[in-house]
């Protein structure tokens, strides 16, 4: 199961993953950018799905949003829980969220959904849809690319996704695509996001 693998992995590895990449000082302006604006849009409690060290979690509490932290690995939770004693984390996989249907107003997906095989992303998409209200906003980030293919990152395997094709998958998860963004820099992988809306329920 990609959930046991990948929290294996993060959890041999968190102490070198909080490091490297547990602080908003190692965030791109532009990410940081667009994470902001896009919060500024939701009216009510946002999840950080996957939130990792906590930071983004973190990031969004100190700018007045109730947010809270959601991660599989308990290093993780156990780091961000003492170094953001202001904002809310606890453990759990993003496939079976701690919430009542249609009763949050954003999810976060900040690279969580990375390591989810083509034919599992559908489990987080759906549960997202699940706990998002009609009209909630979903901020996916995820590696760019020019065909869904999987590639060796650095802690687990990982997807890369052309945006049209997550888009698609948003779609038959009952989102519609509202804007995304690429970004593509020398040297490194592009990245992208895109911010979807809960469609009303059936």
């Amino acid at each position: 199961m990609v959930n046991e693998v990948s929290r294996a992995a993060y959890s041999n590895r968190a102490a070198e993953y909080i490091e490297v990449l547990g602080t908003m000082s190692s965030v791109h302006p532009s990410d940081r950018q667009l994470v902001s604006s896009w919060a500024g849009r939701v009216e009510g409690e946002i999840i950080d799905a996957g939130c990792g060290p906590g930071h983004w979690t973190n990031f969004l509490t100190e700018q007045g949003h109730n947010a809270r932290g959601v991660d599989q690995v308990p290093q993780f939770i156990t780091h961000a829980t003492a170094t953001y004693p202001r904002a809310s984390f606890s453990l759990g996989s993003i496939d079976t969220l701690n919430a009542a249907t249609g009763s949050v107003a954003g999810i976060l997906s900040w690279y969580s959904l990375i390591h989810h095989e083509p034919d599992t992303v559908q489990a987080p998409l759906g549960e997202f849809g699940r706990v998002l209200e009609p009209g909630g906003s979903l901020l996916v980030g995820f590696f760019e690319g020019p065909e869904v293919e999987r590639f060796a990152h650095a802690v687990a395997p990982a997807y890369r996704w052309p945006v049209d094709s997550l888009g698609a998958q948003l779609n038959a998860a009952g989102f519609d695509v509202a804007e995304s963004h690429v970004r593509k820099v020398a040297g490194e992988r592009p990245h992208a996001a895109i911010v979807a809306r809960r469609r009303s329920f059936s």
